[in-house]
């Protein structure tokens, strides 16, 4: 075991009785030591409570006695994360390096006893943002330090544990790069190699899985671990790689379905493991987890249970093996946990149990939502969400069938709120949780993202960024995610809201639209029609020909050519992917409310062709336009929550940087901008008036915001972008502008595309608006033309000017736009029309003015009848009286 504590000043006095008392920094050493000799959970507690009076005395620090402290939750963390304590291992590492930090402290080996494990511990919860700033934070402290000891080895470290982090987050290119580079270039040692090779044979295994584009990956893999093997045979300390090796080659030939290879490979790495000195329980149920899967492909259901048994034993105190599953009580943030119950859950389905399957699942999915309370950082918080999409794939066809058999209505209830779980959880989160944030929560998560636009535009320079600049971004970066954590932690647990289905049904009904709801899983796509206040579950296999017709249909607007040349193969494919996709026919109502998942994000879908035909006059061809008025929305949730539509007097904040005279000229973004002005009222910036700073601002001030000028997708790499005179704007430097306004017009191209997760949606320009407030947009697919996009806004913005609804203008414009006798029939291909989509509310805002005026009238005809009855009243008994006065 490391010897992880250390002393930094000898005892200058012997002490005995009636000397002179112990100081604080031997105090803590003491304790220390204490602790080493014998860990538990009693002694963490004594250490806690040393440093608990060591911060209630008010007498000065001294850096001895700070440094003391350090070494103290180190050696805390070390042992916490040995007992399964991983968040209060990371919270004690965390301590211990924002000490050390803060007060510029020395004579301790910091990045050994502290960064290292900090950042292989935030890999294991999925934290990769975190992992990926420390390990580069200890990466450059070593490069950039004189005589640092054992320099050749940090930096080895660093490389090692970054490649699995982007093993992990799923960026396999950088991955493969930075191990292959090493292995050329540095001079290793035969460990070294054997554990470098290990790790890149990962990575090439990762890469043919997830289609990245590398030759022979599954060879490359295979020929890795064999030499790995090769060069760790020998070396005695190194049995534990040596061992992952084997599990390796075991994961690949059960994958090929070679059960015999797989399980020799598997016997050697569990002898080889057990005869290693640190076998942690989490490293211990990761090979019995990877037994278990080997058993279950075999189809050995009863084995491969016992091997989960074995590890909820390991991993849950006071396990009861009677009830098969633990309680909810006993979880905590893990992640082996996760696969494990997931596992179980597959054991169940196998043994037609799929009540208890979904409890199984269940579990796992509380796991989760453990997890996302420890996440700061958007990208960590995806990932582990796309980490659920499987799972819930599995639990839908499980509802999907018992709602076959038992007919219950909450079965499919039960699917859709899992659908919704994952449908741009982060941003309805991230929506959530802004509105009941602290003036300082909101600083700090915009200063936050301010430094992440800065690191990821300094990246973007390659050989020439500062990494002196990078470094210290994330330093920063890392003092405020620290912070925040704390404030963040006083905060209820993270817990998915539930979309509340009755409402939503009645949300439809009152908007009188229909809405198809898709989820995108690996093997179906499952699509939830909710109409008539009902809703229905249905699905489509993804088969060799579904996804590459989709895709097939998505190419014709890559490129202004592909549909005029190919007409009628257009028309047939449009039909295809229509008859595919089951969308309604014969609706009651002509609103059609669509929440696409993965690719289905760029597909437009009032191009769709509802029934084929031979013309080659793209004005009288049969799309779905058509048929319905479309809105789209990110969630149902989303599209519940959204704000009504106002009625009142719109205003505009044009942005029109037109960028006269260059490469990037708009030249009919000018009309475009005379259309408008000429019929709102407004703010219209021109040329180098229409700055990022003259829009932020503005913004607030003005209904609709409308920006024409260039915009970018990006790509794998290179973050979406959208183009101010001054400068170009990344799409989360967008999340802090804080605006609220009707509706946001994204006049340029591929405004709505992005990096694409089928969970969350693409990371697009629009996206960028949507974090910043925005629930009504209309933005673009792909890259439109200057000239028909002027004529589109023109027709859009008149059915505005008329109170149309947002969605309706969008529609009315382009059935306008292909009834436009003045366009070529060239130029009425969909590829010049149905780029804009919108995604918002349907719903218009109801004045407050009418109800005014029904409680005014409503009382005016109270006081009416009051008076009236009083005046009857007094008109009977005058008569009366008078009668009386006669008889006298």
């Amino acid at each position: 075991m490391i010897k992880l504590y250390c002393y930094i000043l000898f005892f200058s006095t012997l002490i005995s009785f009636g000397q002179r008392s112990v100081s604080e920094e031997d105090k803590i050493y003491n304790a220390v030591d204490v602790f080493v000799a014998k860990p538990s959970a009693k002694a963490i507690e004594n250490l806690n409570q040393i440093e608990t009076d060591f911060w209630k005395n008010s007498k000065p620090k001294t850096k001895n006695e700070l440094l003391a402290i350090v070494v103290l939750n180190c050696n805390k963390a070390y042992y916490e994360n040995q007992f399964g304590q991983t968040e209060k291992a990371i919270a004690s590492y965390e301590k211990a390096w924002q000490i050390y930090e803060k007060n510029k402290l020395g004579n301790y080996d910091i990045i050994e006893y502290c960064l290292k494990p900090l950042g292989n511990l935030y890999t294991v919860l999925g934290d990769y943002d975190n992992a990926e700033n420390t390990i580069k934070q200890y990466f450059f402290i070593v490069n950039t330090s004189k005589n640092y000891p054992d320099a050749q080895k940090q930096r080895f470290a660093a490389i090692l544990n970054l490649s699995n982090v982007y093993q992990s987050s799923g960026k396999i290119s950088l991955a493969i790069e930075i191990l292959e580079n090493t292995l050329k270039i540095e001079k290793l040692s035969d460990s070294q190699k054997g554990i470098l090779l290990n790790n890149l044979g990962n990575s090439y295994w990762l890469g043919s899985k997830q289609i990245v584009l590398i030759r022979n990956s599954s060879d490359n893999a295979e020929k890795a671990f064999e030499s790995s093997i090769q060069y760790l045979k020998n070396e005695k300390n190194q049995l534990e790689t040596l061992s992952n090796s084997y599990r390796n080659l075991a994961s690949m030939n059960r994958q090929w379905q070679r059960f015999e290879i797989a399980d020799s490979y598997m016997q050697k790495a569990e002898k080889l493991f057990l005869a290693t000195t640190n076998r942690q329980p989490r490293k211990l149920s990761k090979l019995y987890y990877e037994k278990a899967l080997l058993l279950f492909d075999e189809e050995k259901y009863d084995e491969s249970a016992k091997q989960i048994q074995a590890i909820f034993k390991i991993l849950i105190p006071n396990y009861n093996s009677k009830n098969i599953l633990p309680n909810q009580n006993q979880l905590y943030s893990e992640t082996v946990l996760i696969d494990v119950l997931d596992l179980q859950a597959e054991i169940f389905s196998k043994q037609n149990k799929p009540k208890k399957a979904l409890d199984s699942f269940k579990l796992s999915f509380d796991i989760e939502d453990l997890l996302m309370n420890v996440l700061i950082y958007e990208n960590s918080k995806i990932i582990t969400q796309i980490r659920a999409r499987n799972r819930t794939e599995k639990c839908i066809s499980i509802y999907d069938r018992l709602y076959q058999k038992e007919n219950k209505i909450q079965y499919l209830e039960e699917a859709f709120q899992l659908s919704e779980r994952t449908k741009s959880g982060i941003l309805k989160g991230y929506r959530s949780n802004i509105k009941n944030a602290s003036v300082e929560e909101k600083q700090l998560l915009h200063q936050l993202q301010t430094l992440n636009n800065n690191i990821i535009k300094e990246q973007q320079k390659g050989d020439l960024a500062n990494i002196s600049n990078i470094n210290s971004a994330i330093k920063k970066q890392n003092e405020l995610m620290l912070y925040l954590k704390k404030i963040q932690t006083k905060n209820s647990n993270y817990i998915p809201e539930n979309c509340d289905i009755k409402a939503l049904l009645s949300k439809l009904e009152k908007d009188k639209a229909v809405m198809v709801y898709y989820f995108m899983g690996s093997e179906k796509l499952y699509y939830f029609i909710l109409q008539n206040s009902q809703i229905t579950l249905n699905d489509i296999n993804i088969t060799d020909t579904a996804i590459p017709k989709i895709v097939q249909f998505i190419d014709y607007f890559s490129n202004a050519n592909n549909i005029t040349n190919n007409i009628l193969e257009y028309n047939h494919v449009g039909n295809s992917v229509y008859n595919m996709l089951k969308l309604p026919q014969n609706a009651i109502y002509k609103n059609l409310i669509i929440v696409p998942d993965g690719i289905l994000n760029f597909l437009p879908f009032d191009a769709l062709i509802t029934q084929e035909s031979s013309t080659t006059n793209f004005a009288k061809m049969h799309y779905l336009l058509n048929d319905f008025k479309i809105a789209y929305n990110n969630s149902a949730s989303n599209y519940l929550n959204s704000k009504p539509i106002s009625k009142s007097e719109k205003t505009v904040l044009g942005i029109f940087p037109i960028f006269e005279k260059t490469t990037f000229e708009l030249s009919y973004s000018k009309k475009e901008l005379e259309s408008i002005r000429n019929n709102f009222k407004g703010k219209y910036l021109e040329n180098s008036e229409a700055s990022f700073s003259n829009f932020k601002n503005n913004a607030n001030q003005y209904s609709i915001l409308h920006l024409s000028t260039h915009a970018s997708s990006g790509d794998i790499e290179t973050p979406a972008s959208i183009k101010f005179y001054d400068q170009e704007i990344l799409y989360s430097e967008l999340y802090n502008l804080n605006i609220n306004p009707d509706l946001v017009v994204l006049s340029a191209c591929e405004t709505g595309i992005g990096k694409l997760y089928k969970a969350e949606g693409a990371m697009s320009v629009a996206r960028g608006f949507q974090f910043a407030g925005a629930q009504n947009l209309l933005f673009s697919l792909w890259k439109v033309n200057d000239y028909t996009t002027s004529v589109f806004m023109a027709d859009f913005y008149k059915n505005v000017k008329n109170n149309v609804s947002y969605f309706e203008a969008n529609t009315n414009a382009k059935i306008a736009f292909l009834k436009d006798k003045s366009i070529p029939n060239a130029k009425k291909s969909p590829y010049y029309w149905s780029s804009f989509v919108y995604y918002g509310s349907i719903s218009p805002e109801e004045k407050s003015t009418n109800y005014i005026f029904y409680i005014i009238s409503l009382l005016a005809v109270i006081g009416l009848f009051l008076i009236f009855n009083h005046y009857r009243k007094w008109k009977i008994f005058t008569k009366f009286s008078k009668k009386r006065n006669t008889k006298k």
